[in-house]
């Protein structure tokens, strides 16, 4: 028998046949091939809870987002105001000037720009023509100060603090003189403020509700009549408020203001456009950062270009921000001098934003001719289901951003335009007769701007200020101590402070006596102003309704009250140390007290979201109306943070005890500058505004269960060609079903 022979001769590479190995190598395979052995149902499953954790995420990155850009970008710009190249002319007797100039720039090097000019006049039309911020004119011992208040009144009085140190070291007598006063209807200059403002939110805010809404108006033959439309609207709602209404503005430039509004109207929506086209519903960020968070800084209307960080003084030659607003500037104050250069940047950029937009439209239809509309998947606008009529639909489109820019011009610059101060407490100290007869004297010099007390012991009087109960205290002068001395509170309110010692600074300086002011609780130097105190409320208030509005619309599953409470319970803790870290290491606008403001920080976002929430139960997105309304337009100027309350309308003074805004900004005040003396009080009154709130929400759910349905709605205005209908995959509406199931439908 034979014994087979076995070939063991290796085989050769081209022999070789290799197994295929049905193991995935990388993750990305492994997830694949997982995804692939999944039914349908499952598949769908495993999308909807994809899309589950992203909307989780967009409910707090988003609120995050916005809370950085505004806080964070307000409290850099504007908490530290601080003079450089300041441009100030000086002319005179020259060897006067000399050592005025001199002394001048030894004190503060980078805060001054100086120029010696040959003559007063010359000096002075530099400052007509908005080129110095100043002028000093020496003649026979008198410093003359000339300013302009219609270039700002912030920068008047901050050329008004750099020289007068110095005039008075140098031995002179210092005169003042506004060649360009603001209009007695507009004392403080809000006037411009306010309209650019509004205009700003009227240019960017429609398009931002059309994208997820309306998208079949984006397109540009429908959105461009549409904005032209609309930009003619805002102009007569701007002439209308601030002209007869308000008395604001005058007749004679009621048809430049027009003008310039439809223009800065028509100019912010192209951009808008723009922006839309590339970033979607991201392109509302985009302009919250670019019009707001640096525009409004940049145009130099609430303050001085020369006290921010140089880069405001780069963007201002080109955002839309400041060429409304130095636009705005020219016509209401300087008779339109100037604005021409500002026109152009306006005409500019309406130009490239409708170009740029046409661009794009044309380069997508070349590529995809049946390119699909977004889907409409924002909410409707009120508490019920989607209009399906387009009237209804297009009309609240039209009402919700017309009320938002009615409110901001009628509300708010009706209550701060007019910046008279009535009924400030002030006590003036010594004896019983002595101060009786000061006190009428003031009274029949000064009409209604003060409420005088008579006082005799000056250590009540200063526990008063402290206390904010007084908001000055005038002690006589006495045989034990000849000088005068002028009690006052800089962190209870700087413009407060600068209003009695403006008056008793003049009143001793026409009797020759001598004064000495004392701060009982002065502002720390990171924050000369207070101006922390507006936008850390602001952060609490902001954080409080953003986060209802942001989930209502991105995660409605979140909204039945065993969801949506401990998510709002998360977000007030995450809120409020995310403001601390904005306005303290960050910024550095304030330092230390973190504890106490957190914990004051999250009672106000929370209780503020239930107020939020409320209003979102009963009118949907419609609710952005009442919330802003009560709480930023109304809140803010009854807050005491842009203007103290002694110079607001009575109801507004009344509003400051009862509001949220006051609320949180008085709880910040009493915090970091009194040792948290009154923070009881107030955050008494954030609390009642939570409990009614929620009690008020359970009832309404109670009645009306709340809406956790993601409504999405494809749009049928472009039909594709048969060849892309035919490649559109069959809807599966068991497993589209399953999905919106899990999503919270």
């Amino acid at each position: 028998m034979e014994t087979p022979v076995t070939d063991l001769t290796p085989p050769t590479v081209d022999d070789a046949v290799a197994p295929a190995d049905p193991r995935p190598r990388t993750r990305a395979e492994s997830k694949a091939a997982h995804a692939a052995s999944l039914s349908p149902d499952e598949q769908a499953a495993m999308r909807a809870k994809r899309e589950n954790v992203g909307r989780l995420v967009a409910v707090f990155v988003m609120p995050l987002l916005i809370l950085s850009m505004l806080i964070g970008g307000y409290l850099f710009a504007m908490h530290a105001p601080t003079p450089h190249d300041m441009p100030i002319a000086v002319a005179g007797d020259s060897q006067a000037v000399e050592g005025f100039v001199t002394a001048l720039e030894d004190a503060d090097p980078d805060a001054v720009d100086l120029d010696v000019l040959s003559s007063a006049a010359l000096a002075t039309e530099r400052v007509t023509d908005g080129d110095a911020a100043g002028a000093v004119v020496i003649e026979n011992g008198t410093a003359t100060l000339y300013t302009a208040g219609a270039f700002g009144s912030s920068q008047a009085s901050t050329v008004t603090k750099l020289v007068t140190p110095e005039v008075i070291e140098q031995g002179l007598t210092l005169q003042t003189e506004d060649l360009l006063p603001l209009p007695s209807t507009d004392t403080a200059g809000l006037g411009a403020i306010f309209m650019m403002s509004a205009l700003l939110m009227a240019g960017y805010l429609p398009f931002s509700f059309v994208y997820s809404n309306s998208p079949e108006l984006l397109r540009l033959r429908r959105a461009v009549p549409l904005l032209a439309g609309w930009a003619a609207i805002i102009a007569g709602l701007i002439a209308l408020v601030t002209g007869p209404i308000l008395d604001v503005v005058p007749g004679d430039v009621v048809l430049p203001l027009m003008g310039v509004a439809w223009l800065s109207v028509f100019a912010v929506g192209s951009v808008q456009l723009f922006l839309t086209r590339i970033l979607g519903p991201m392109a509302a960020l985009a302009s919250m950062l670019l019009l707001m968070v640096l525009g409004v800084p940049s145009s130099g209307l609430s303050m001085s270009i020369h006290t921010m960080p140089p880069i405001y003084g780069f963007l201002q030659n080109f955002l839309p921000a400041p060429a409304i607003g130095q636009s705005l500037r020219s016509v209401l104050y300087l008779d339109g001098a100037g604005a021409s250069l500002h026109i152009l940047v306006l005409v500019i950029g309406a130009l490239g934003g409708l170009l740029l937009t046409l661009t794009i439209d044309t380069v997508r239809h070349q590529r995809n001719p049946n390119r699909p509309q977004a889907a409409l998947n924002m909410p409707a606008l009120h508490s019920g289901k989607r209009p399906r009529s387009k009237g209804w639909r297009y009309g609240m489109l039209f009402a919700l951003p017309f009320l938002m820019v009615t409110m901001m011009i009628s509300v708010m610059l009706g209550a701060m335009h007019s910046t008279t101060p009535t009924d400030v407490p002030v006590a003036i100290v010594g004896p019983t007769e002595q101060a009786e007869q000061m006190a009428d004297a003031l009274t029949e010099q000064t009409d209604d701007v003060f409420a005088f007390t008579v006082m005799t012991d000056a250590d009540e009087a200063r526990d008063l200020v402290y206390d904010r109960e007084l908001a000055g205290a005038f002690v006589l002068p006495s045989a034990e101590s000849p000088t005068a001395v002028l009690i006052s509170n800089g962190a209870a309110g700087t413009t407060t402070q600068q209003i009695v010692t403006r008056v008793f600074t003049a009143i001793t300086a026409a009797q020759q006596l001598p004064m000495e002011a004392e701060d009982v609780s002065p502002l720390p130097a990171g924050d000369p102003n207070g101006t922390s105190l507006i936008y850390l409320a602001m952060g609490w208030v902001m954080g409080g309704f953003l986060i209802v509005v942001v989930s209502a619309n991105a995660m409605p599953a979140l909204r039945p009250l065993k969801r949506l409470l401990p998510v709002l319970a998360v977000w007030s803790l995450v809120g409020s140390a995310y403001v601390w870290i904005i306005a303290a290491p960050i910024v550095g606008a304030i330092s230390g007290h973190f504890w106490p403001m957190f914990g004051a920080g999250a009672l106000a976002i929370f209780c503020v979201s239930l107020f939020a929430t409320l209003l979102e139960r009963l009118l949907g997105m419609l609710a952005l109306l009442p919330v802003i309304g009560i709480l930023m337009f109304l809140g803010m100027p009854a807050s005491g943070g842009t203007l103290p309350v002694y110079m607001l309308p009575d109801a507004f003074q009344r509003l400051h005890q009862i509001l949220p805004m006051p609320a949180a900004l008085e709880a910040i005040r009493s915090i970091l500058y009194f040792g948290g003396d009154t923070v009881g009080a107030h955050l008494l009154v954030l609390g009642i505004w939570g409990i009614v709130s929620l009690v008020l929400v359970m009832i309404v759910d109670a009645i009306r269960p709340p809406r956790t349905a993601i409504e999405v709605v494809i749009p049928d205005a472009v039909s594709p060609s048969p060849a892309a209908a035919d490649a559109v995959p069959p809807v599966d509406a068991e497993r589209d079903a399953t999905q919106k199931e899990l999503v919270g439908v």
